[in-house]
């Protein structure tokens, strides 16, 4: 894919993208596929995707308590649990507003690794890494950013996600629809936005502006930005999803070359 090339052009020392079809085909990828990028909080997706895995295992139940008092495994996993950005400081009561927290997923780490006396990092590995092919990817430290992973591990997540095997597609579909619609939220390096919509783990785009996908991005499309320089997008009404990672931390760079990126390669996925 051409678009896939503007990479090039990113202020960035090392970038690398590729697109991924629903039937799991790789449209193109560019860049060095292979090299290994810190996620930052492009981990969350994948930490989410652990926590459905124990779900439908039966390890953990989403509404049962985890968190503050009042909270619940699916208020950590859409950033409504009421703990503060990054420390284990309720600022809301549960349910009532939209507040991003990487301390909420480091509380649903030691969660599922209590109740499964497993380590978060190593249940994300057996669970979720391992049964995917995604040789390349560790976590070693907080579910909420210390991931590290390639471009080709990530355009095997992306066509998981796009066609489920490990989780019942009717759980993907859960995590994938706004939960506790309306609640209004910032988020990180674009401000308030109202509604700031989120599933279970991961970001849904709808009619946010400005935000990080594209002008022409559908409002279904859902997935996350890590403040390392680093995106996964699944664009349903395209039928394929992109991966983007760099070595250069988010910043005003971002913010403008990422958007007509993505409307290039959904320019070119269309024609």
């Amino acid at each position: 894919m051409q678009s896939l090339a503007m990479i090039e052009n990113w202020p960035v020392p090392t970038a690398a993208a590729a697109v991924v079809r629903a039937d799991g085909t790789v449209s193109g990828s560019h860049g060095p596929a292979s090299h290994r990028f810190p996620l930052a909080s492009v981990t969350k997706p994948l930490a989410a995707y652990a926590v459905l895995v124990a779900y439908e295992e039966g390890a953990v139940e989403l509404d049962e308590p985890a968190g503050p008092e009042g909270s619940t495994v699916r208020h950590l996993l859409s950033h409504t649990s009421g703990l503060a950005y990054d420390e284990d400081r309720v600022t809301a009561p549960p349910g009532t507003r939209r507040l991003y927290s990487n301390a909420g997923f480091e509380v649903l780490g030691e969660h599922v690794a209590k109740v499964t006396d497993i380590p978060f990092g190593e249940y994300l590995r057996q669970a979720v890494l391992e049964p995917l092919g995604m040789v390349s990817t560790t976590l070693d430290g907080s579910p909420a950013r210390d991931g590290v992973s390639t471009v080709d591990d990530l355009v095997r997540f992306a066509a998981e996600l796009q066609a489920p095997r490990l989780l019942d597609p009717r759980t993907v579909l859960d995590a994938m629809t706004v939960d506790r619609p309306g609640l209004s939220g910032i988020l990180p390096g674009y401000g308030h936005q109202k509604p700031n919509d989120w599933g279970l783990g991961f970001e849904i785009r709808d009619s946010k502006s400005p935000h990080w996908t594209g002008g022409s991005s559908s409002p279904r499309t859902f997935g996350h930005f890590g403040q390392s320089g680093t995106f996964l997008w699944v664009d349903p009404d395209a039928g394929a999803a992109c991966v983007a990672l760099t070595d250069r931390d988010f910043g005003p760079w971002a913010v403008e070359a990422w958007p007509p990126f993505t409307d290039a390669v959904l320019a070119e996925l269309r024609s």
